[in-house]
């Protein structure tokens, strides 16, 4: 009987075990305290490069910017892994290669969420590629398919 029992709660601890959340981590985002070092008007891509590292993802148009994408996965049992958080950092250069601008975005319900800005002018560059980027996920519903609102 005790074998009964301790095979019994084994296979009640390995099923408690299977359901618990795994969180896996996708990319690369510098720190605050990182890009605290990069000065806006003064810093270059070479400078950016030592500091905090090439990225993997580069602008399209004439290499305008570089960013760093960081996205966060809950995987929960037999369930389909989720996204539960994206971190973007953009850092666009002028055509001389010096920085001009320093955003982070995160992604919120859907919605592309600035949290931090530093411009040298108050135009944003390179805004309409991070909302194509991150704002598209899970703004689709069945009725915008079908034509019903």
């Amino acid at each position: 009987m005790n074998c009964f029992r301790a095979g019994t709660l084994g296979l009640l601890l390995l099923a408690v075990a299977g359901c618990s959340s795994v969180y896996r981590n996708h990319g690369y985002v510098p720190s605050d305290s990182d890009l605290e070092g990069i000065v806006v008007g003064v810093s270059t891509r070479e400078s950016v490069a030592e500091q905090i590292g090439r990225p993997s993802v580069a602008g399209v148009l004439g290499g305008g910017g570089w960013y760093y994408v960081q996205s966060r996965w809950r995987h929960f049992g037999m369930n389909e892994p989720r996204e539960v958080d994206r971190q973007l950092v953009a850092i666009t250069f002028d055509r001389n290669g010096v920085v001009e601008n320093v955003e982070r975005f995160t992604l919120t319900d859907g919605r592309v969420v600035p949290i931090s800005r530093r411009v040298t002018d108050s135009n944003i560059k390179g805004v309409s590629f991070i909302r194509q980027l991150l704002g598209n996920i899970g703004n689709i519903r069945a009725g915008d398919i079908l034509g019903n609102n």
